[in-house]
């Protein structure tokens, strides 16, 4: 990470935009804010190291709208989405269309900063290497049949109750599945389990 470097944050709640950038101002970083994705589109190219903080629900554009037109046209920049609890499933949309991490309300500013710090590292440094891509398939491989099932239906966005309906297995023994999907895949969040998963080659998107 450079001192270069910029975190667009993109919110169209005033108090929430101006809580991320006074946390990320005195954390050290770099802050631009908008109130929609439309202005910041307008700044590209960007000329400098950068990753965006964006709510995935906007009344102008959501943030799955803007990963749709930064991939459409190809700029590759970090974006992480901060989505509320009942939004994973469209989390893990964000994930698929190239989202390098999501995080849920209310969140740790630490956690938020972290993550933020880690997207910067991860723009200065490229797309996954075939290594990474081999550690995760590795990592796949270790799964059980149905601890795979489970993992599936995860990244489709799925709650537990609906892939324990699916399976025809109790929501608890779901929990235990998951617990150790997370460990075979080394994974540190469900965001960190879902861009593992979307790595390994022929896994379901």
């Amino acid at each position: 990470m450079t001192d270069e470097a910029v975190v667009h944050v993109i919110d169209d709640d005033d108090a929430v935009r101006e809580s991320l950038a006074f946390l990320l101002d005195t954390s050290g970083l770099k802050v631009r804010t908008y109130e929609s994705p439309l202005p910041f589109l307008e700044g590209f190219p960007l000329q400098e190291p950068a990753c965006v903080v964006t709510d995935v629900r906007m009344a102008e554009m959501t943030g799955i709208d803007l990963l749709r037109r930064l991939h459409e046209t190809d700029q590759r920049i970090p974006v992480i989405v901060i989505t509320g609890h009942g939004d994973v499933a469209l989390a893990v949309e964000a994930m698929k269309l190239g989202a390098a991490d999501f995080i849920e309300k209310p969140f740790d500013d630490e956690l938020l900063l972290a993550a933020i710090r880690s997207a910067l590292q991860r723009c200065t440094k490229g797309a996954p290497s075939q290594t990474e891509r081999k550690a995760a398939m590795e990592r796949l491989g270790l799964l059980s049949a149905r601890e795979r099932q489970v993992l599936e239906g995860l990244v489709s966005g799925y709650p537990n109750k609906t892939i324990a309906y699916d399976l025809g297995i109790s929501p608890r023994t779901v929990e235990v599945y998951r617990a150790n999907v997370m460990t075979k895949m080394q994974a540190s969040s469900f965001s960190d389990l879902v861009r593992t998963a979307l790595l390994a080659e022929g896994f379901p998107r």
